[in-house]
This record gives C-alpha cells, structure tokens and sequence, in this order.
C-alpha cells in the first residue's frame, strides 16, 4: 500500500507548507517537494529519507554531481538536474553581494572610471547608470572618438538609460592630451544632454573628463563641480 495512504492530509509535505510555512518543514520534507513523486511502491516521503540517510545531510547531497544524483533509485536525469539546479540557487543566494558604486560626486566617478580610460590614446565617451541612490546600475561606452574629438547624439546615451529604468545619468570621458579642460563642443554636447535630460525626467547629474594631473592642475574636470550643471 502507497505510504501516502498513511499520512494524512494535513501532514504531508506540501500541505504542511501552506499551514505553516516552509521553514517549519524538516530536511526530508523539503527533499521530498523537490522530488513531487515516488516510483511504485516507494512514497516521495521514503525517497527523500533513504537519500538523507545514504549522504547524511542536503548539504553533502548538493555535492554530488548531476551523474551522480541521476544514479540514484527514484531520480533519474529530469529530477537530478532540478535538484542540481535548486542546489545551486541556494549556494548563490548564500554569496555575499558587493553593494555597487556610489557615484554621486565628480570624484567618485573619476576615481571609479580612471583605470579605465586614463591611458586610452583615443577619447572614449561612457554613460553611467545609476538609481536613486546614486548607485551604478550599469556602464556603457557610448562613442570612441579620434584623439582630439568624441562624436556622440543624446538620443546614444538616453536610449540606455530609458531601457534600464534608470534613475539619473552621468558622462565621463577622457581627454589622450591629459589636459581634462573641455573644450567648447565637450561644453555644447554637455550642455544639450542637461536640456534632453530634463525634458525626459532622466537628469543628468555631471559630465566628467579625465586627464592627468600635473601641479597646476587637477586629474578631472567636472561639470558639476564647476558649476556648469
């Protein structure tokens, strides 16, 4: 007779789940949602307490490989790669997330971006996407320009920003020369993207350009910092 004749309702795994929520429920029954059916004559319930007691533990069980799980009586390759998969969505979920870059100021985007476009002997244009804290959301390179001219239409940089969801925008860019002083179309493009930011409610909260410094001079230039946003 099926196991499951003997268990009542309200006991069995999945029922237990809803009354009472999945974290009362014990190893064995949680293996045993995982795997939804027995084979003839073995209840899923009995599946799940002989796997338990074969590895003795879910974590020694998720080492196993997929061959390995696929071998197993009761699995087979369909619920051996369920298992491997709810495995590893766990292991993941356990992975401490490194919070994203605030890029809030010139010179946290400035020290963020430098390894990145410091030494380019071409100018190099990239968006930043961030969100209501200013984190990043994403990059972009946008435009690779010559070494005197970055080439690049507001419609590039917001059609990103738009498809992200993003929340504000900033520019950054390079000057080969190492003087990051913009020049007067850096100060036009700079200031069109500003006006198409308002009008799309995707504002645009500083245009940044790196150079090198020297003792004259800063390593940046930014928009916002003098006072040009």
């Amino acid at each position: 007779m099926d196991k499951k004749n003997h268990v009542p309702k309200n006991e069995l795994p999945r029922e237990r789940l809803y009354m009472h929520g999945a974290e009362t429920l014990r190893d064995v029954e949680l293996l045993a949602l995982f795997l939804r059916t027995g084979r003839v004559g073995r209840h899923v319930l009995e599946i799940a307490e002989d796997l338990l007691g074969e590895w003795g533990s879910l974590r020694r069980l998720a080492g196993c490989s997929l061959e390995e799980l696929s071998q197993i009586g009761g699995i087979g390759p369909a619920k051996a790669a369920e298992l491997k998969a709810a495995f590893e969505m766990g292991r993941r979920m356990t992975n401490v997330e490194t919070e994203a870059p605030l890029l809030k100021e010139g010179k946290e985007i400035y020290l963020f971006m430098r390894p990145h476009l410091q030494a380019l002997p071409y100018e190099s244009l990239w968006v930043l996407l961030l969100d209501p804290r200013f984190r990043l959301l994403e990059r972009q390179e946008i435009s690779r320009g010559s070494l005197t001219q970055s080439i690049a239409h507001p419609r590039e940089v917001f059609k990103w920003a738009i498809a992200k969801r993003s929340y504000a925008v900033a520019l950054v860019h390079n000057h080969p020369s190492g003087d990051p002083a913009p020049s007067q179309s850096d100060i036009r493009f700079t200031k069109r993207l500003s006006q198409a930011g308002d009008l799309l409610q995707l504002p645009l909260i500083d245009h940044v350009i790196i150079g090198a410094a020297t003792i004259s001079r800063a390593p940046y230039y930014s928009f916002f910092e003098a006072g040009m946003l």
